[in-house]
């Protein structure tokens, strides 16, 4: 149920980026505003993950699940009369943000009801549900295509379903710890530990890899390959679909490798193909394997980042920390687009912006394999 949950909201978080060539051709965007137009989600559902999880903490995700995904329909429905205004696109842009909040939820519930040597993997399969962008980037603009407006109906209508089932059939784990500290009180103790701010950082490139390329390889394909919308939203599909495929796996590795250095190797493997698709080569093949094994390393990392949060943050803490990791992780989602756009607006080229990729992901190799596997299993060195 999570998972699905997960799922679904991604996808209307997500709803934007699919349509951002249609709104551009309506309103005649620079392609610094239909940057800022996908990233606006981006923003406000990182950051609205730590409210939501230490809510999550406090209330659990019995409650906080269903509600969320409730509320969502909202702003994905107020996209229907926004589409001829860009202020308005952005005010509704800024709504839609609460469907990228619902990682906080999913966490500690799937982290209670596992122990400690299966956590990586079971949090790892929760992570699949970021594959609602591959839903997203393939599914709506070919059900678009039927009615302009229908997308939004059949993704108002799924999380509407979901609110009602999730109220009926998820379960919090009946001995979880509840909190009786105040909801500053827990973002402040949260924010103490020295491995949240890690974690986030290596979290900022790989879950914020995947968010940029999902809000943004759409607009990539089509300006500088020239695909059609169609084609460019398939491909950045297939890109979603192996980082979803890659999160369960990297989760795996993590249980029996140290998740540090599950997050090196798969942060080189990042660093090395986007020094290679820098130099701009013909999609077919090598940048599809460029893009391809990016998205793998991505998915990776993401998976044993999120495994060794799970296994060095005190239970009580889960939500609080998972919400400022993922926070920031969705954050360094949020900046990519804004920067590629702004390069290519000024430089009519991608380049520096992958090799900003490289640069980070490299950064990211050396420090978890330096620095973070000093951290074991029990919680030493936080």
């Amino acid at each position: 149920m999570a998972t699905i949950g997960f799922t679904l909201t991604f996808w209307a978080w997500d709803l934007i980026a699919p349509l951002a060539g249609t709104y551009n051709d309506r309103l005649g965007l620079t392609s610094f505003q239909q940057s800022l137009l996908v990233a606006v989600p981006v923003l406000v559902g990182s950051l609205g993950r730590i409210p939501v999880g230490a809510l999550t903490d406090r209330y659990g995700a019995r409650v906080m699940f269903p509600i969320v995904s409730a509320l969502t329909v909202i702003p994905v429905l107020l996209l229907i009369p926004a589409k001829d205004s860009y202020t308005a696109l952005l005010g509704a842009g800024f709504l839609l943000g609460l469907g990228g909040t619902t990682f906080a939820i999913g966490v500690p519930l799937v982290n209670s009801w596992f122990p400690p040597a299966r956590r990586g993997f079971a949090i790892g399969v929760f992570g699949m549900g970021t594959g609602g962008v591959a839903l997203s980037g393939y599914f709506t603009p070919r059900i678009a295509k039927h009615g302009e407006n229908l997308p939004f109906l059949v993704v108002a209508a799924a999380l509407a379903v979901f609110a009602v089932l999730g109220a009926l059939l998820i379960t919090d784990r009946p001995d979880r710890k509840i909190p009786d500290a105040s909801l500053a009180h827990r973002l402040k103790g949260a924010g103490r530990l020295r491995v949240t701010w890690e974690l986030s950082a290596l979290y900022a490139i790989g879950f914020g890899g995947v968010v940029a390329f999902g809000v943004y390889l759409p607009t990539y394909l089509k300006t500088w390959y020239e695909l059609a919308p169609t084609d460019a939203g398939t491909k950045a599909a297939g890109f979603a679909v192996v980082t979803v495929v890659a999160r369960p796996l990297g989760g795996w590795l993590a249980d029996r490798i140290h998740p540090a250095t599950v997050t090196a190797w798969s942060l080189a493997v990042v660093a090395v193909f986007a020094v290679i698709q820098a130099f701009d080569p013909p999609l077919a093949p090598i940048g599809t394997i460029c893009f391809l094994s990016m998205a793998a390393g991505l998915g990776a990392a993401g998976g044993s980042v999120f495994a060794l949060v799970a296994q060095v943050t005190p239970p009580p803490q889960v939500g609080s920390v998972t919400g400022i990791v993922g926070a920031v992780g969705g954050l360094g989602g949020f900046v990519p687009p804004l920067v590629m756009g702004a390069v290519y607006s000024a430089k009519d080229s991608y380049s520096i912006g992958f090799m900003l990729l490289s640069d980070l992901a490299l950064a990211g190799c050396v420090y978890a394999y330096g620095r973070m596997r000093g951290l074991s299993r029990g919680g030493e060195g936080l």
